[in-house]
């Protein structure tokens, strides 16, 4: 039988986090910081994915534009979407540092650092549906393209 996750509660996460390091803060906090490093990484990724579409757009989007209006649209469409999706990478590229958070006890302080870690989460949940959303117009636009045929290429 498969049950639902448990719905993470950020007091209760931090009871069971200083529980786990005999209520030690500082690995506590370790392990917190350890799961900003996997947002971090996944940010970087969609920032290196959006580079290059917008790099390869600079040396193919004139011939996939030129095929047909449904490329040039969803070209269009992708490109703006996916810079709206950096626009939003960017914007949480902000950072606070853990021990500015520290403030009250260790249990204020490490729920503090969970409701931060799960606010990046959910910006990066929004970043990710907006460049998927991006990325699904540009191969759509690529895709016509080859269906349609390269009418530059064509003489």
């Amino acid at each position: 039988m498969i049950t639902e996750p448990a719905r993470n509660v950020p007091a209760e996460e931090a009871q069971r986090l200083l529980a786990v390091h005999e209520g030690r803060l500082a690995p506590a906090m370790a392990t917190v910081s350890s799961q900003f490093l996997v947002i971090q990484g996944r940010t970087q990724l969609l920032l290196t994915l959006a580079t290059l579409t917008l790099t390869i757009t600079g040396f193919s989007g004139p011939r996939i534009a030129a095929s047909c209006l449904t490329a040039r649209l969803l070209l269009a469409a992708g490109l703006v979407i996916v810079l709206a999706g950096v626009v939003l990478l960017l914007a949480s590229l902000r950072i606070r540092w853990l021990p500015q958070l520290l403030e009250g006890t260790p249990i204020e302080s490490l729920e503090r650092m969970i409701r931060y870690r799960d606010r990046k989460t959910r910006w990066y949940s929004w970043e990710l549906v907006v460049m998927v959303l991006g990325l699904g117009c540009y191969v759509g636009a690529v895709v016509v393209y080859l269906l349609v045929g390269d009418p530059v290429g064509v003489h």
